[in-house]
């Protein structure tokens, strides 16, 4: 198999027809790095967004684009909305999008959220997904380092490879700068949370070509749960490095570093069709019931203009990390309802990634159209190894669980899995402008491979046969803006994703698939605020989902189809009033299968979501400086498995925030959550794992800027 490099694309693409010098209208503006100090005031895909609303993004092209040029939806939380909301998990920040939610907390471990209907915990950092290989990130993400995250919704296979059919979420880092600037923010807040972030960025060695940030951040947060005397803590650190020998040439390198120790916590039981509310912080697990995260990433971006028509650009990623489990979890509830069953469970796992990306974006006319066209090779390689042991635990009283008492116990072989992921991908994207009103994008990805998946189980030999893997991914999408501010659109999309699920007795499951129909609007209501309305329908096959019987496992069921609609507002309704929030309903169901009934509901999926956020800053007379925000957040009855034997209920959950500059350097700001003390069920994931959601609570913030 040939590899193709950034200098064998523009020996390729040299032949081409050069594009003119002059812009056409509407064209596709090439992914940029502006410098600091000699900057622009104009926005660009990588750098900040002032204020709620953000109008480009290179999530769904790979190139610095409008968001009104995009034929999928794509949603943007800009740093300025996760300051105010006071947003410290990667979770409450994508729920400012419509049709999404919370997912599952992965046992207290990491995220995992629901887009479209369909659960995912795969993300991207600057267009880089984590490791194929492994099937959940092992650490809460912090967002210290995030200038922006984006949600792009359905499929996003032509330019990701692998992912899940109801969207991807990519993080946005923040970039150096030469100027100095930092800030730094000190936290503290209800059930003992304690936390300090920060960030700090200038140029380096005296350089006017050498920039470097660091942003770190530091938490314990003992939580709401009854866990002891034990707490959660989580630290990241991020040093980053930009470098721009000349005006064509571009060097971008980001490093990240995370380590958390938390509570094993699985949430509350359910039983007899509901989870029992009575008292949110109920726990069935042990003291020792502990687990430890640690990832590690970095990234070398490097572009280069040929000349004003073509840019190579060149990406290099690296992940390895570790994470340990001790602990104890539910395994079923007696018929009576008065105790639960536990075992014993022991993980220890290494796991390790790289991925490159070689990608060549060349603008040209043919036949009097302009094109941007975008050409790449992507090589992924991954591996996991998790060891895990399990033994018998004495249960526990199922409304009085008894928190100490329990000693460890002999262990015994669960599973020892070895598996490596190995991925060849080629895409080819083209932005074509037809007409000054019409924009055609295409686009197709194929993605070639293997997997080996060794799994010894007690009483069975390993099985290592080495699968091949193919998947195919194309995209079309046709933009239309009949009259400004309105654009309209339609989209074909599709996804492709190798199995990770671990089936009882089944070496390589097969590939997951998924495609997407989307039609959609977007209207700029005033030049500050803008309205995005999108229909659909996804189809996802081979899909994954816990064993009803073999606890531990996965099985692969048929079909599922989710369809509906949505509506995000985001932007500056008046001078210092601004807003973000969606509104989606859903219908997402089993349509084909062996196993699960025909016509349940998906997982932990509301018929309707939606959430709005709103703030006011004065910026004249006495009261300039002081800050007002409100919002709410309201999520339907969810079912919490495949065969649908409970539900958890709806809830509405209202928070506010108050803050006031006393100049420009200082801000004092407090953030009341859950207003109301709402009772419910955050996350639902099966009937052993409901995360619930935090009772009210405050948290007071002193945030310092140079």
């Amino acid at each position: 198999m040939v590899r193709l490099t950034p200098v064998g694309i523009a020996l390729t693409l040299g032949c081409l027809t050069p594009a003119r010098a002059e812009p056409a209208p509407n064209e596709v503006v090439l992914e940029e790095l502006s410098v600091v100090g000699q900057g622009t005031a104009s926005e660009t895909a990588t750098g900040p967004v002032s204020g709620y609303r953000a109008t480009r993004s290179a999530t769904s092209t790979k190139t610095d684009t409008a968001l009104r040029d995009s034929p999928q939806t794509i949603n943007v939380v800009p740093r300025q909305v996760i300051s105010d909301q006071q947003d410290l998990r990667l979770t409450d920040a994508v729920t400012n999008a419509s049709n999404v939610t919370p997912g599952s907390t992965v046992q207290g471990r990491s995220q995992n959220y629901i887009i479209r209907g369909f659960s995912t915990q795969i993300f991207a950092v600057d267009g880089v997904l984590i490791n194929p290989a492994i099937a959940f990130y092992p650490v809460e993400r912090d967002l210290a380092n995030a200038e922006r995250v984006e949600v792009i919704k359905g499929p996003a296979s032509v330019l990701f490879g692998r992912g899940d059919p109801g969207g991807v979420v990519n993080i946005v880092t923040r970039r150096p700068t030469l100027e100095p600037s930092g800030e730094m923010t000190v936290l503290g807040g209800g059930f003992g949370l304690r936390r300090v972030q920060g960030s700090v960025s200038s140029a380096l060695l005296g350089s006017d070509t050498l920039a470097g940030r660091i942003s770190f951040a530091a938490q314990e947060d003992p939580t709401f749960r009854n866990f002891g005397d034990n707490t959660n803590s989580r630290y990241f650190v991020a040093p980053a490095f930009s470098w721009t020998p000349s005006p064509d040439t571009r060097v971008y390198v980001n490093s990240e570093f995370s380590k958390q120790y938390s509570q094993y916590d699985e949430g509350l039981t359910a039983f007899r069709g509901r989870v029992p509310l009575d008292k949110i912080s109920r726990y069935y697990g042990t003291p020792w019931s502990r687990y430890y995260g640690e990832i590690n990433a970095t990234t070398i971006r490097v572009e280069h203009d040929v000349n004003e028509n073509l840019t190579l650009r060149q990406i290099v990623n690296g992940q390895w990390g570790v994470f340990h489990v001790f602990a104890s979890r539910n395994t079923g509830v007696n018929a009576a309802g008065t105790t639960v069953a536990r075992r014993e469970s022991t993980v220890d796992s290494t796991f390790a990634a790289v991925d490159t990306q070689s990608e060549a974006v060349l603008k040209f006319d043919t036949f009097g159209l302009a094109h941007t066209a975008l050409l790449g090779f992507e090589y992924t390689n991954g591996f996991r190894h998790p060891y895990s042991l399990q033994g018998v635990l004495p249960s526990t009283s199922f409304l009085n669980p008894v928190l100490s008492g329990v000693s460890p116990v002999g262990l015994t072989l669960q599973q020892d899995l070895k598996q490596k992921l190995e991925l060849f991908g080629f895409y080819l994207q083209d932005q074509i402008v037809l007409t000054p009103e019409l924009q055609l994008v295409l686009g197709a990805r194929f993605d070639t491979g293997t997997q080996l998946y060794a799994n010894r189980q007690p009483g069975t030999r390993a099985l290592s046969p080495e699968q091949e893997l193919f998947g195919a991914s194309p995209r079309v999408g046709l933009i239309y803006r009949p009259f400004e501010p309105l654009t309209l659109y339609a989209s074909y999309a599709t996804s492709f994703a190798p199995q990770t699920a671990n089936v009882l007795n089944v070496s390589n499951p097969r590939p997951e698939t998924g495609e997407q129909v989307e039609v959609g609007t977007r209207i700029d209501l005033l030049p500050t605020l803008t309205l995005s309305v999108a229909a659909f329908r996804i189809t996802r096959d081979n899909v994954a989902a816990s064993d009803p019987v073999n606890t531990g496992f996965s099985v692969i069921t048929g079909q599922q189809r989710s369809q509906g609609f949505e509506a995000d507002l985001a932007g500056e309704i008046l001078p210092g009033w601004n807003v973000i929030g969606g509104v989606g309903f859903l219908d997402a169901r089993i349509t084909e299968d062996r196993i699960f009934p025909i016509g349940n509901r998906l997982v932990g999926v509301p018929n309707v979501s939606g959430s709005l956020w709103t703030t006011y800053e004065f910026r004249e007379g006495w009261l300039r400086g002081l800050g007002l925000g409100a919002g709410v957040t309201y999520v339907g009855q969810r079912f919490g498995d495949l065969t649908n034997s409970y539900m958890v209920g709806a809830y509405a959950r209202v928070d506010a925030a108050a803050w006031y500059d006393f100049d420009e350097r200082w801000r004092l700001s407090v953030n009341l959550r859950n207003l109301t003390d709402a009772r419910y069920i955050e996350q639902p994931f099966n009937q052993f794992n409901n995360a619930p959601g935090a009772p009210f609570s405050v948290l007071a913030a002193i945030r310092a800027r140079l």
